[in-house]
């Protein structure tokens, strides 16, 4: 009878908090006893086994016992706790946080492989052709067909012929990996970025007017990487987080569709319900003057559209391009029989002006056409235009640029104290709400007022041009 009280007492022992508090699994999370409180279970256990006069203070052996009985424990819970953090997508990390991706059909991504490539001049320029300016996006193909893009724009002159700039590979993965010294088989190496892609309709037409695509060499001495690494636990659990745990609505075809490599912003909208993202004129016109929208074609199967703003080195147009990887995307999660319009998001191009004082900076002193070319005023407004960059990458369709972001972007950099003079522009300006004159839309930037935002469409989305000679150091 004695056994069956003992018995009886130890396990109200365990199932009692003295502090009336639930430890365990309970509707806030996981709680995990405390050392103190297990020291003190294992005190009153011992005193319920061999009296009340056992001796437990701190100097005896039995303490010690359960002092060393009580720390074991104490880990214990721990590890329970985190075995339980890990069976949830918010708390889950590392690997725990991969396994549950994999069970909701989204594996953790890859990286884009980066690296460095240097665009030279194969001869010298003609007098008429002062410069041969490459644009940030334009897309290079490796010896083995991979696809690449110029991370930065490059400018060469005769004066200078060359320039080393970065690339990304457009796909992630491994597997894009590419090391210029890698013969494989045949003798070749598949992965030297050596031309820049026929397809690219940037190179086509621009490099055209400059004596063509063997006008510019390109030279890759340097593997890529990157690709290898995944996306940190804060990134891809906000994805986890997002994807919609159905099918058939528009955030699945908006994540869907963000997924496919080369989309920067995906906007889905049901043109049967909320406004028509095809008459960007709406809310700039009168009721009365014009049709708010054209009568719908009953016999057309398209019954939402996906409005897609492509990264910069995308290319839209195409067999195999992005149009089509995101129809493909799309077509494993849309509704049977209802297919989706994809349209390409105009790109309003983004500048600004501004005078920048510095302090603290190793900016040459002497005449400004001297400090404008230094290397060390080169690298402080370029840092400037990438913070501004990033900012303005993080806009969504028809998202404005806003004044008081851009000056605060300028701010945040190291050694700058002052921004006097900024003014934003825009490329195509807005159109006015009231009927042109003519029949030709302007196509000169729109210099904007000082404090004065860049309002962007519902169907627009902004892009920042980069200017060095717009940056000004006073």
């Amino acid at each position: 009878m004695a056994e069956d009280d003992q018995a009886t007492d130890l396990e109200n022992l365990a199932r009692v908090s003295g502090s009336d508090k639930a430890f365990g699994i309970t509707p806030q999370g996981f709680v995990p006893k405390p050392l103190a409180r297990l020291l003190d279970e294992k005190k009153a256990a011992a005193q319920v086994l061999f009296g009340s006069d056992v001796d437990l203070t701190a100097g005896s052996t039995l303490r010690k016992i359960l002092e060393i009985i009580a720390l074991e424990e104490a880990r214990t819970w721990v590890h329970l706790g985190l075995s339980y953090e890990d069976t949830r997508v918010s708390t889950a990390v590392g690997d725990a946080l991969s396994r549950l991706g994999a069970e909701l059909g989204l594996p953790r991504p890859h990286h884009r492989a980066t690296g460095k490539v240097t665009l030279k001049l194969a001869d010298a320029l003609a007098p008429d052709v002062p410069e041969v300016e490459i644009e940030r996006g334009t897309r290079l193909l490796t010896t083995g067909g991979q696809d690449y893009f110029l991370d930065e724009s490059a400018t060469l002159t005769n004066s200078g012929q060359q320039a080393t700039v970065a690339v990304k590979a457009v796909a992630p993965g491994p597997e894009f990996n590419a090391d210029p010294h890698h013969v494989d088989q045949d003798g070749t190496t598949p992965g030297r970025i050596s031309r820049f892609n026929p397809a690219d309709p940037r190179t086509v037409h621009r490099l055209a007017r400059t004596g063509g695509v063997e006008a510019v060499t390109i030279e890759h001495t340097t593997a890529t990487g990157g690709g290898e690494l995944y996306w940190s636990d804060s990134r891809y659990r906000d994805l986890l987080l997002a994807h919609p745990r159905n099918v058939w609505s528009p955030e699945t075809m908006r994540i869907t569709a963000a997924l496919v490599p080369g989309v920067r912003q995906v906007l889905v909208k049901d043109l049967f319900g909320g406004l028509d993202i095809n008459q960007p004129i709406f809310g700039s016109f009168s009721f009365l003057e014009r049709l708010f929208s054209q009568e719908r074609s009953l016999g057309d199967p398209t019954f939402f559209t996906v409005l897609v703003a492509p990264d910069e080195g995308a290319i839209w147009e195409g067999t195999g391009q992005l149009r089509d990887q995101v129809a493909a995307a799309l077509d494993q999660v849309r509704p049977v029989g209802i297919a989706p319009k994809i349209e390409q998001a105009q790109q309003v191009s983004v500048g600004l002006n501004c005078k920048i004082s510095v302090d603290g900076l190793p900016i040459p002193v002497g005449l400004p056409e001297a400090v404008k070319v230094s290397p060390e005023a080169i690298a402080l407004k370029s840092r400037i235009l990438d913070r501004v960059r990033r900012r303005v990458l993080t806009l969504g369709i028809g998202e404005p640029v806003r004044y008081s972001e851009v000056l605060w972007a300028v701010m945040e950099e190291p050694g700058v104290v002052d921004a006097r003079d900024l003014r934003l522009r825009r490329f195509p300006r807005r159109l006015p709400s009231v009927p042109l004159d003519g029949p030709e839309v302007p196509q000169e930037a729109q210099e904007l007022e000082p404090l004065q935002d860049v309002e962007i469409s519902p169907t627009e989305i902004a892009l920042l041009v980069d200017s060095l000679e717009d940056i000004v150091i006073v």
